[in-house]
């Protein structure tokens, strides 16, 4: 039992109690057992060497597990019927239609015949290689008006590279030599290369660009943050130490388990910053606690016990509630959340694992030690009550007037919301997808596709026949596109895949716009029924780029509303299960829903519309990716819980120990404001420093998420917790901490936890234990 360091002055009528005798609220009752999250912690600290061992011994199996389960990591299939296409190839074992595309047009000043002898020799090129390149496609041909721009001014020549998969690898360097070799021998004529391959090499090479700058931005940016919330080496180092082990450990196991569930490199970066931001916001919760009891004159384990029952539930709440909402991800049905949502379940959990047993096991091994290495003029040490005075300003003028101010700034996020309404949803083309200049294959298919629309983004349509009857079906593809005023373009081209047919063809428009999706629409409604789907015992399926994004548009679109209300409900519940309130919850859901609104807005006005593609030199794209909304509203949805349960925690400290009435109830809550506004406004700015290394990555859908996420923690962090939420308390008083039908404060003077609170340990007190 802690002794009690300083007694609180004797009211009127009581009998003053010695400092160092157990008074009433110190004896041990059936309330004031340790929670889990308490009993957990204080093994930790009791037993700091086993602990802190077994929470290495877990990141080193997690990292060395792959390496015991052998195999080929699964890939992911579209939904819908892109999907279908996708794995009926796939079942075939007989590998891909890889095919690329080369422009050749002559520059500036040039004869036009240049370009005609640039053709002749590139197909001569890639005809003497048949073992690599095969099926060459071009102008010289019979049917050579497909393969020849509109305006005459350009040529189109495309060839298969051939497999097998062994050595796809050996035949695509030979193929692409030969391509070269005619560029330099032609220095008179610009010719352009994209394709299947070469685009998705751009792409993938973007991406593990984007992961080594997402590294070595971020963690620069999060130390200097560190340092000057914490001023110390030792302290900044903790949770840099906790949240690169719980990230070393998640992808260790998403390695393994990605035998089994589908994770593409795409989401390594999103799960990599997550994991950094969650993983140091925790244990920044803790460590802001723990310093602010040692500043009030606690020992390190009264300070460790007070911390695991306030910021460690917080912390296990916050993080359980992130987890459940990314589930949420998997009601869409679509297979590329589900790599996303394991990824992101593993490291957070990961992250409040070490949070709540290697932290305090740290803290105790280390005590007074945890401030050494101190940076002058960083971190000077707050007050014993930690109040920012500031945000207690702020929250004074508040809740003096809540209706003038909560209705001022709700106004002002529903006016930043506003542009949410013409919200558009396009997903990027592999050329739309990375900025000009970045990638010579995406400069090249941007240009390509201005001259021949869909060449570089065509459909595919996956015929389960390859006999004569089918292959005469797909060549009346022709005539349907000849009939469908540019909706399908030339050249169509046909290649067996094992026992089937791809069939590619053009779509008019960019590749994912309105106009390429009401080609898709033709191609599959009138063109594929009047041709191959009228083959006897035929499989057909329309895949590709276009058909895609366009599947999963439809496919999340449907099911947004069931992940909607499963998230909506989830907190709903959490929240009236941890306050014991109806009418909380309510007012929570309402700002989470305010702050995420005016996000989506701020998200149209800088990214739909083309607006930034002179500012950032990307090619044409006009539109919000189809996925962020979903995935933004998800993901912020639970990790605004870490703010609100940490602050609405610290106000309910106060109220329950105030003795009641409008007065109290204000001081309350200006108070816990007050006390918490300094963590939150660490904890926000790291998540917005660590969130906007996304803008600067090649992506523009990184750059949307980064700044959609950024823009929705800033406001969460201020407006919404500095402002609206002291407003909407403030507004309801006493009835925003009961449910209906139960009056008074007794029933309620516990912790969210519940823990009975003890006022001796929230009391700031003189001296040390």
């Amino acid at each position: 039992m802690l002794r009690r360091i300083k007694s609180e002055p004797a009211g009127p009528g009581e009998r003053a109690e010695p400092a160092d005798r157990p008074g009433p609220a110190d004896r041990p009752g059936p309330a004031d057992r340790p929670g889990l999250v308490e009993s957990v912690a204080g093994w930790s600290a009791r037993n700091r060497t086993a602990a802190i061992a077994a929470w290495l011994l877990l990141v080193v199996v997690a990292v060395m597990s792959s390496s015991l389960f052998p195999g080929e990591q699964v890939r992911s299939t579209d939904p819908g019927e892109a999907g279908r296409g996708q794995r009926m190839i796939s079942a075939q074992n007989a590998g891909d239609s890889i095919r690329e595309n080369v422009m050749i047009r002559a520059r500036e000043g040039e004869a036009p015949a240049t370009r005609r002898a640039a053709t002749r020799d590139l197909v001569a090129a890639l005809r003497a290689v048949p073992h690599a390149a095969k099926d060459v496609g071009s102008p010289l041909g019979a049917d050579g008006g497909r393969w020849v721009s509109d305006d005459g001014t350009a040529d189109l020549v495309t060839f298969e590279i051939a497999g097998p998969d062994a050595e796809f690898a050996a035949h695509k360097r030979t193929a692409f030599d030969a391509v070269q070799k005619v560029v330099r021998q032609h220095p008179e004529a610009r010719i352009d290369q994209a394709g299947d391959s070469s685009l998705s090499s751009a792409v993938d090479d973007g991406i593990k660009d984007d992961m080594k700058r997402a590294e070595t931005t971020s963690l620069p940016l999060t130390v200097v943050i560190l340092l000057v919330v914490f001023g110390s080496l030792v302290a900044a180092g903790i949770p840099l130490l906790l949240s690169a082990t719980a990230v070393a450990a998640a992808f260790g196991l998403l390695d393994t388990l990605g035998r089994w569930v589908p994770f593409n490199s795409a989401a390594s970066a999103i799960v990599l910053l997550i994991g950094m931001a969650v993983g140091i916001d925790y244990s920044l919760f803790y460590l802001r606690r723990i310093r602010e009891e040692r500043a009030a004159g606690r020992s390190v384990q009264e300070a460790l016990r007070i911390a695991s029952r306030t910021s460690g539930h917080a912390v296990v709440v916050s993080g359980l509630t992130v987890m459940v909402c990314m589930t949420g991800l998997l009601f869409t049905g679509v297979d590329v959340f589900k790599g996303l949502t394991l990824g992101t379940v593993l490291v957070v959990g990961l992250a409040v694992l070490g949070s709540v047993t290697a932290l305090p096991a740290l803290v105790a091994a280390l005590g007074d030690r945890v401030d050494l290495g101190r940076i002058p003029w960083l971190g000077r040490r707050r007050t014993a009550a930690g109040r920012s005075r500031i945000w207690t300003a702020v929250a004074g003028k508040v809740v003096r007037r809540p209706l003038l101010t909560g209705g001022l700034a709700a106004l002002l996020l529903a006016a930043m919301a506003l542009p949410a309404l013409g919200l558009h949803l396009q997903d990027a083309t592999q050329i739309q997808s990375l900025p000009r200049g970045v990638s010579a294959a995406a400069d090249a298919g941007a240009r390509m596709q201005r001259v021949f629309p869909g060449v570089t983004t065509p459909a595919r349509v996956v015929v389960s026949d390859n006999g004569p009857e089918a292959r005469a079906a797909a060549e009346a593809l022709h005539e349907q596109a000849a009939r469908s005023d540019g909706a399908l373009r030339e050249p169509i081209t046909t290649v067996p895949v094992g026992d089937m047919l791809v069939v590619r063809v053009p779509l008019a428009g960019a590749g994912t716009d309105p106009e390429s999706m009401r080609a898709l629409e033709f191609l599959r409604e009138r063109a594929v029924p009047a041709t191959v789907g009228a083959v006897k015992g035929a499989e057909v399926a329309v895949a590709g780029r276009t058909a895609m994004p366009y599947d999963f548009t439809r496919q999340v679109n449907a099911r947004t509303p069931l992940v909607f209300a499963f998230v909506l409900v989830l907190a709903f519940v959490l929240l009236v299960v941890a306050f014991r309130s109806l009418a909380l919850p309510l007012v929570s859901i309402a700002l989470n829903l305010l702050s995420i609104g005016a996000a989506y807005g701020v998200l149209v006005a800088v990214f739909q519309g083309g607006r930034l593609e002179s500012l950032l030199d990307f090619n044409a794209y006009g539109g919000v990716v189809s996925w962020l909304p979903l995935f933004m509203f998800i993901i912020l949805f639970g990790l605004s819980m870490d703010y609100h349960i940490f602050i609405l925690s610290r106000i309910r400290e106060r109220w329950t120990g105030s003795p009641g009435g409008p007065d109290s109830t204000r001081e309350a809550i200006v108070g816990g404001i007050a006390a918490s506004a300094g963590v939150v406004t660490s904890a926000a700015a790291i998540m917005v420093g660590v969130f906007s290394v996304f803008t600067t990555l090649s992506s523009i859908e990184y750059k949307m998420l980064g700044t959609g996420m950024a823009v929705a923690i800033l406001i969460d962090a201020t407006v919404v917790r500095g402002v609206l939420l002291p407003a909407a308390l403030a507004l309801l008083g006493d009835r925003a901490w009961t449910l209906p039908g139960r009056r008074g404060r007794s029933v309620d003077r516990r912790e969210p936890d519940g823990h009975a609170i003890d006022r001796h340990a929230y009391a700031p007190s003189t001296t040390r234990a």
